[in-house]
């Protein structure tokens, strides 16, 4: 009677030893390629080499090496087929039961910023083939993709034989395990080879599980991070409770923020995805001060995020309200242990910027809707028209409400007075409501201040209320059907208005 045979090619040599010598005296005749041969022989694991079963070595400088109708049909031959039987026996092909593989490290390769010749000679081409068969074949083979696996293979080869569910599910877990690696190639390469096609027709992408996380959007739904294969998680955790979706979902809007001010020595308070305080200073804790001042009662439990650094002294200020996080892209090792121990719930996260996508992917139940994610281009007053007087006075304060009002939810009115918001509206179903609620945050800060919103004036309420509240400016991107009825109340009320830029809507 014909020996079990179990073929085993890996990449990795951790853990293969034992699962062969396992496998081996269960009655296992090992089978191996060159390299893998090598590393078993040397362990006094007895192995048939894939050149004794093909009579061809390894060639193409080891590129060709399992591709071999031996090798292949003694994996694809199905049980009890007549036909495969006789083709079996007419050409001396071995059924081989057992399938061990790991993928060359493309990866890894990837994530070393590789030569192109490198990336392209870690492309594994056998070790696909093989899984790919052995798992359609799963019905007689079992197919092993994941060392996690050796263990429950040892286990199941022990107690009597390899169940067809246990292979059924080997299999399933070897289609994701190749899908997920072609799928890594091809971002990887797109990279490589300087690839600029436009917008594809399908997309594919390689996701993995990057940590779980304490809950979804409420407690009673799960959830997890998950990242690209050839991206890391944009942040560090120091310190505080484990992670949640609605604190993730916060961060996304920090992490906007961060890149929009990147060039200036900003804080960014954030609750429920848009800001209730933004504002710039020479130095980190009067940025904080000022946006915190904004509405400190919608920031409590709130995320708090800053473009410099965090050192003790801010930390303290920090400490002396609720926040859920607190992110930075540098926080002194003094802060980290001070906020360790006098906020210990609170999660201190250190910002890595090494995760900057191109597409915006969002899930719900009329499908998968996917964007570019770019920056909007900031105003600029040769690209726009002034309506009234222009007030090159008050130009930063306009383009600072304008980045804000990028951050806010729809519609968005942004009330700010020299680098600090003192008005948010944001998430309203109609911008008059959002300019109410603004002015209503800032009372008499409003009076010179500026205002931006994120869409055109659909009507001249707005301006109106803009000018009982004593606003001195007004930007907005313009574009409505009544932009002329709107600019002629702007210059009756004295209110100076931008019109040009970007609508900038969050939804």
């Amino acid at each position: 009677m014909e020996r079990p045979k179990a073929l085993i090619s890996v990449w990795g040599k951790e853990g293969i030893v034992e699962l062969a010598r396992a496998l081996a005296d269960a009655g296992y005749e090992i089978t191996s390629s060159s390299g893998t041969a090598a590393h078993l022989r040397a362990n006094g694991v007895e192995v048939t080499e894939i050149l004794d079963i093909t009579g061809v070595p390894s060639i193409l400088d080891g590129r060709v090496k399992t591709l071999h109708p031996k090798i292949m049909g003694g994996i694809l031959a199905r049980a009890d087929c007549p036909g495969d039987e006789r083709d079996r026996e007419q050409y001396g092909i071995p059924l081989i039961d057992i399938v061990v593989c790991t993928l060359y490290p493309f990866e890894e390769t990837a994530r070393k910023n590789a030569s192109r010749e490198e990336l392209i000679e870690k492309i594994d081409i056998g070790g696909v083939s093989l899984i790919r068969a052995a798992a359609k074949n799963f019905a007689r083979v079992a197919v092993i993709t994941d060392p996690a696996d050796y263990e429950p293979l040892i286990r199941a080869v022990k107690n009597g034989g390899v169940s067809e569910s246990f292979r059924r599910d080997l299999a399933i877990k070897a289609f994701l395990a190749t899908s997920l690696y072609d799928a890594t190639i091809h971002e990887g390469l797109k990279d490589a080879l300087g690839y600029s096609g436009g917008e594809e027709d399908e997309i594919v992408l390689p996701l993995r599980k990057a940590q779980k996380l304490r809950y979804g959007e409420n407690p009673y739904q799960s959830a997890s991070l998950y990242m690209p294969t050839l991206a890391d998680a944009p942040f560090v955790q120091h310190s505080g409770k484990e992670l949640s979706y609605n604190n993730l979902l916060d961060l996304d809007a920090l992490l906007n923020g961060g890149a929009i001010f990147r060039d200036a020595n900003a804080c960014v308070v954030v609750k429920h995805t848009t800001p209730c305080g933004v504002a710039e200073a020479e130095d980190e804790a009067e940025a904080y001060r000022r946006a915190l001042a904004c509405d400190p009662t919608s920031a409590f439990g709130g995320i708090v995020g800053f473009t410099g650094r965090v050192d003790l002294r801010l930390a303290e200020l920090i400490s002396e309200h609720f926040y859920e996080i607190l992110a930075a892209p540098e926080i002194t090792p003094e802060a980290i242990e001070f906020l360790k121990s006098a906020k210990p719930n609170l999660r201190v996260l250190t910002l890595t910027g090494v995760y900057t996508p191109r597409t915006r992917v969002t899930g719900n139940k009329a499908g998968f809707l996917v964007q570019s994610e770019t920056p909007p281009p900031l105003p600029s007053q040769d690209d726009g028209k002034w309506v009234g007087t222009a007030r090159a006075d008050l130009w930063d304060d306009l383009v600072f409400a304008w980045k804000v009002a990028c951050l806010a939810k729809s519609n968005a009115i942004v009330i700010a007075s020299s680098g600090a918001s003192v008005g948010i509206g944001g998430g309203f179903t109609n911008r008059v409501d959002a300019a109410k609620y603004a002015i209503d945050m800032a009372q008499d800060r409003a009076r010179g201040a500026v205002m931006a919103s994120d869409a055109f004036f659909p009507f001249p309420d707005t301006v109106e209320l803009a000018a009982s509240a004593g606003v001195a400016a007004i930007i907005q991107p313009g574009g409505s059907i009544r932009d002329k009825e709107v600019e002629e109340h702007a210059l009756e009320l004295g209110v100076s208005m931008f019109v040009g830029g970007t609508r900038t809507f969050r939804h």
